[in-house]
C-alpha cells in the first residue's frame, strides 16, 4: 500500500531526513516515532506529498506522492491544524467535502456519522469559539471526508486532555479495525505501542531500528523477573505478605529459589515483565545508533 525508497531531504545544506525505506501493508497501523528532531514529521510531509524529496521516492497506492490522484485519495491529519474560525464543522466540512466532489447526501451522512463517533456537539457554533480538542475532532472528520484507505496522523492527540485523548485514540484503532491503512506518529509511546503493528525508531534523520513490538524488545529490550517468596530473600522487597525480588535471568530465578528453600520458605509465584516501547526507544537512543539496523522479517 505504501512504499518509500531512499527518502532524503535537504534544505539548503542540513539534511533532516537520510536514506528511509519502509513499506506499509494494506489495513496496518505503522507508527514512526523519534526524539524531537528526528525528521518523523518530515517525513510523513513527504508521505502526504506536501515535500517533495530532495532524492528517493514514495509511492501509496502506486501513485507517487507527488500527484493529485495520490492526494485525493489520502487523509492527512497535521501535529498542527489550524481551521477556518468563523465556520462552523458542518459549513467546514461541507466545504471539503465540495473539494473533494462528495455528493452533498454522502458528504452529511459521513460526516455526521464521523461526528457521532467522536461524541462532538454544538456542530453549528463558530469553530473559533471552540477548545482545542474539539477543533481536534473536526480536523480528523475533515481527514476522513473523502472516505480515503490510506491515513497519515501526526500526534493526532497532540496537548488534548485525557478524555479526548481517550475518544481520538479509540476512534484510530476503530478506523484501524475497519480495514484503514494508518501512518501513525505520536510522543505518548503507550498510544503507539496500543495501536501499531509495527513501528520504525528514527533519530538524527535516519531509521535506527524498526520492526514489531516483540522483534524490538528481543533486540533492545529486556525480560525481567518478579519472583515472590514466603521468606526473605538478598535484594528482596516486603509486598503483600510476600517478599518480591526482580531479576534479569532465569539462572537468578533459580538462586532466589535456593536462597528460599534454604530459608526454610518457597517460592510462591514468578512473573514476567517485558521492557514497554518507551524502554525500548530510550535503549534505542541512549546508544547512539548511527546508521540503520534491522531486526525480524522487516530487515532488507
Amino acid at each position: 500500500m505504501i512504499d518509500a525508497r531512499d527518502l532524503r531531504k535537504e534544505y539548503g545544506g542540513f539534511v533532516a531526513v537520510e536514506g528511509s525505506t519502509f513499506s506499509v501493508d494494506s489495513g496496518e497501523v505503522f507508527g514512526i516515532i523519534g526524539p524531537n528532531g528526528a525528521g518523523k514529521t518530515t517525513t510523513l510531509k513527504m508521505l502526504a506529498g506536501l515535500l517533495e524529496p530532495t532524492d528517493g521516492e514514495a509511492e501509496i497506492a502506486g501513485l507517487d506522492t507527488q500527484t493529485t490522484e495520490m492526494r485525493e485519495q489520502l487523509g492527512f491529519l497535521p501535529e498542527e491544524s489550524p481551521l477556518y474560525e468563523e465556520m462552523t464543522p458542518v459549513s467546514y466540512l461541507e466545504f471539503f467535502a465540495d473539494l473533494y466532489d462528495v455528493p452533498s447526501d454522502v458528504a452529511h451522512r459521513r460526516m455526521h456519522d464521523t461526528l457521532d463517533e467522536l461524541d462532538l456537539e454544538h456542530r453549528d457554533r463558530k469553530l473559533g469559539d471552540m477548545s482545542k480538542g474539539m477543533k481536534r475532532k473536526v480536523a480528523i472528520a475533515r481527514s476522513l471526508i473523502n472516505d480515503p484507505d490510506v491515513l497519515i496522523y501526526d500526534e493526532p492527540a497532540s496537548g488534548l486532555d485525557p478524555l479526548t485523548t481517550n475518544y481520538v485514540i479509540e476512534f484510530t484503532e476503530q478506523l484501524a479495525a475497519d480495514g484503514k491503512t494508518i501512518v501513525f506518529s505520536a510522543h505518548n509511546l503507550f498510544h503507539v505501542e496500543s495501536i501499531c503493528d509495527r513501528v520504525v525508531i528514527m533519530n538524527e534523520g535516519q531509521i535506527v531500528a524498526r520492526g514489531d513490538l516483540e522483534q524490538l524488545q528481543a533486540e533492545y529490550g529486556e525480560t525481567r523477573y518478579h519472583v515472590y517468596t514466603t521468606v526473605d530473600v538478598p535484594e528482596a522487597a516486603a509486598e503483600n505478605g510476600h517478599f518480591k525480588r526482580v531479576v534479569g535471568s532465569m539462572d537468578a530465578v533459580e538462586e532466589t529459589r535456593a536462597a528460599a528453600e534454604s530459608a526454610g520458605g518457597t517460592v510462591v509465584d514468578i512473573r514476567t515483565e517485558e521492557s514497554s516501547l518507551e524502554e525500548v526507544f530510550l535503549n534505542v537512543a541512549e546508544a547512539g545508533t548511527r546508521g540503520t539496523r534491522y531486526v525480524g522479517e522487516d530487515a532488507e
